[in-house]
């Protein structure tokens, strides 16, 4: 069996990066502070922010900026990234548990891979800076230009670039986008309650299965249906 084969025929686990591995708050907020700053508008408080960290950066800031204009939207992207990239990534730290709930699952023979809306670039180096990286066969995130910007559209990729199964995969993350792309995309879904979603976020979205911390997720995967 090739490589690709042994990797499709293993249960694989898809996982958010931000509010699902690793607590990305103060580095999020503060870039997006950042960004509205240096164009002169008013931003909310870190916390009204944080509900808005996971979906994709552009509908945000099209959001906080209260317009549809695309080269706006993407100058305070262009100001977000320069200081993300430069410092933001790293104001961020591994939730307690994370690495042990790896260790478990890879023990119990799952493949795993990230799927995140946060460029793939920036996913890669947080995943290696925080010594993950063993734990993944991939990385996968959006591209500059906005590519899988939707994580809908990630996840449909991965289905038809032959990186995963829909039926021999589940996916896991805090928010609804999370739960709708994997629905959408025929995938089971877990909501982590750990993160910066909320119980009915998420079963409005239609999880599967809702998780309390990153110790219970093996427990979690057995109990997803499929």
């Amino acid at each position: 069996m090739t490589n690709l084969g042994r990797r499709l025929a293993s249960p694989t686990v898809l996982f958010d990066l931000d509010g699902t591995l690793t607590d990305s708050r103060p580095g999020i907020t503060a870039c997006i502070r950042h960004a509205l700053d240096r164009l002169g508008y008013a931003c909310p408080d870190d916390a009204a922010l944080a509900s808005y960290i996971g979906p994709p950066l552009r509908g945000t800031l099209s959001t906080l900026l209260d317009t549809r204009d695309a080269t706006l939207i993407e100058t305070a992207l262009g100001h977000y990234r320069t200081r993300y990239d430069a410092v933001g990534l790293f104001e961020n730290r591994v939730y307690d548990d994370v690495p042990a709930m790896l260790d478990t699952i890879a023990r119990l023979g799952h493949a795993m891979l990230v799927a995140t809306a946060k460029t793939q670039h920036a996913a890669a180096r947080i995943v290696e800076h925080f010594g993950l990286a063993r734990h993944f066969i991939g990385v996968y995130g959006a591209e500059p230009g906005g590519r899988f910007d939707a994580k809908i559209d990630l996840l449909a990729h991965l289905i038809e670039s032959g990186v995963i199964l829909a039926d021999r995969s589940v996916m896991v993350g805090d928010r609804a986008s999370d739960i709708v792309a994997a629905k959408v995309n025929r995938i089971r879904s877990i909501g982590a309650l750990w993160g910066y979603g909320d119980p009915g976020e998420l079963t409005e979205a239609g999880a599967d299965v809702l998780c309390e911390s990153p110790r219970t997720l093996p427990a979690c995967l057995a109990a997803a249906p499929g």
